[in-house]
């Protein structure tokens, strides 16, 4: 499947639904799959939006409401929400999370650093 009109170059794989949600994401409010369209531009496919924000809901990654003949989507959490959830599934795939959370504390500069140390060092909610 094209994703883009024309002869421009292909999005890499999981790269329109990143698009998809980062506008649900800046619109803060839910979205007609036109008015995502529009915000992506560059000629996307109503029909390709409609697919990625189907996929999206089936993986439970936004809502859909029902309003008039067609649905409104928003994310089902917040960025951070997200994301950490993605960061906690890939530490769960790996043979050695102690390596790669070492790794990734290196790549980090001296302000995410101390956030990181700030939020460490804070008490932790009972679970």
């Amino acid at each position: 499947m094209t994703t883009r009109s024309g002869d421009g170059p292909r999005r890499r794989p999981g790269q329109l639904e990143a698009e998809v949600l980062a506008v649900l994401w800046a619109a803060e409010r839910a979205m007609s799959p036109g008015e995502v369209q529009t915000a992506i531009g560059g000629g996307l496919a109503y029909t390709t939006v409609m697919t990625i924000l189907n996929r999206l809901h089936a993986k439970g990654v936004v809502t859909r409401t029902a309003d008039g003949r067609t649905f409104v989507y928003q994310p089902a959490q917040s960025t951070a929400e997200f994301t950490a959830q993605r960061m906690r599934g890939l530490l769960e795939q790996v043979d050695d999370p102690a390596g790669v959370l070492a790794r990734f504390v290196d790549t980090l500069n001296p302000g995410e650093e101390q956030v990181l140390r700030d939020l460490l060092d804070r008490p932790r909610p009972e679970s």
